[in-house]
């Protein structure tokens, strides 16, 4: 989203021409170097064959991408609404707010459920982190992080950890124990450094290794333990704002949506993007994918959202309303992969038949945008935090 948007220039000697001046991340060989403008130009520039030019090449990749999207539509022969019309419809059912967590002193960011399908971390604009009992509301810890906008959080699949950051670049770890009066501070680990605000994390299946995406325009891969850069993933033109592992226990992939509009998924094990779709018309704010793993959705400022099948490689649904004009901020399906629920930024979450593409039904509740939401490991129960300050547990 626009407003959680930040931009951090900075000015020293160029790692090429050595002068003073605003400077750029550069990969060469996944080694990062400072380049000024000039010096990033005239790279792009060398090796260039004798007639060519940037303008050319640009038409030339312009043309190949052209070439793709007509082999990719050779096999779009039938839309996901036509499949799904013998499919039986949705009755009607009800869910309403069962709890109200209270206790953020402002806009409430992000959230994760514990594995143990009962806690819940959330991460606030006034710098708190806090694990909830969702069954009673209770608050079992709360972390005072250095700075404010905390744009991210994660439980570990162990359920002994939580991550955390946002504008102070970094993520940081935090050891849960039973003892109430233990100070959680002094057992931080800072984990991963980027150069720009953490956007979002994630562990990946143990507690040793986490993926962290950034307004840097990289995510990353890293060891807990050490703080080492395992892997990083260089291929968005923008904020990367949002990320999400693959289901499968031995899934080596995972799914990247930023500003320059682009979903991308990336092989953990390569740093290779090998897949990437480009059909939003504005930020993407957030990617869930589906349960079986062969697709993922995708929630974007565009007021639309969106379903891509990894296997067609290609969008096949869009869930949206011409009365809908405020943007998606956070997506997830239900447990069974029938329903997805939408959080906005009008205050509401859509609940979207993912088969038929038509809405089933709206939560009211909120009094500010959402701005996150995810299903509970069990699928029995939603969780959804907004700027009102409040998340609500939905069922």
């Amino acid at each position: 989203m626009c407003d959680q948007t930040f931009l951090a220039i900075v000015f020293g000697p160029c790692d090429k021409c050595s002068n003073e001046k605003p400077l750029r991340a550069v990969y060469i060989k996944s080694e990062q170097l400072s380049y000024c403008s000039l010096c990033v130009e005239m790279m792009a520039t060398e090796g260039l064959h004798e007639n060519e030019t940037l303008a050319s090449l640009k038409n030339e990749a312009e043309s190949l991408k052209g070439k793709l999207e007509e082999e990719r539509a050779k096999l779009h022969d039938v839309e996901l609404h036509q499949v799904a019309e013998r499919v039986e419809a949705l009755g009607q059912f009800v869910m309403k707010t069962r709890r109200t967590l209270k206790g953020h002193g402002n806009k409430v960011l992000c959230m994760d459920w514990c594995k143990d399908k009962r806690r819940i971390v959330s991460s606030s604009q006034d710098g708190k982190v806090i694990v909830w009992d969702s069954f009673t509301t209770n608050k079992e810890h709360a972390v005072t992080m250095p700075c404010t906008w905390v744009m991210a959080c994660a439980y570990a699949p162990s359920g002994c950890a939580i991550a955390c950051g946002g504008l102070d670049n970094k993520c940081s770890v935090y050891p849960l124990t039973f003892d109430k009066n233990e100070n959680m501070a002094a057992k931080k680990k800072s984990v991963a450094m980027h150069t720009n605000y953490l956007s979002a994390c994630s562990f990946t299946n143990s507690d040793m290794q986490i993926l962290t995406a950034s307004g840097d325009g990289t995510c990353a891969l890293w060891d807990v333990e050490s703080g080492q850069l395992l892997q990083s993933f260089h291929g968005h033109g923008a904020d990367v704002l949002c990320l999400d592992l693959a289901p499968s226990e031995t899934g080596n992939t995972f799914v990247s949506g930023g500003c320059d509009k682009k979903a991308m998924v990336w092989d953990m094990r390569s740093g290779q993007c090998i897949q990437s779709f480009e059909t939003h018309d504005s930020d993407i704010n957030s990617v869930r994918y589906y349960p079986s793993g062969d697709a993922f959705a995708s929630g974007s400022d565009d007021a639309t959202c969106r379903l891509y099948d990894l296997r067609a490689d290609r969008e096949v649904a869009i869930y949206s309303k011409e009365s809908i004009i405020f943007g998606a901020s956070s997506v997830d399906f239900s447990l069974s992969g029938r329903l997805l629920f939408a959080g906005y930024n009008d205050y509401t979450i859509n609940v979207w038949d993912v088969l038929k593409g038509s809405r089933v039904s709206i939560l009211f509740g909120h009094e500010n945008r959402v701005s996150t939401l995810r299903v509970s490991p069990d699928g029995t129960a939603f969780c959804s935090g907004s700027w009102d300050h409040t998340l609500r547990i939905w069922a």
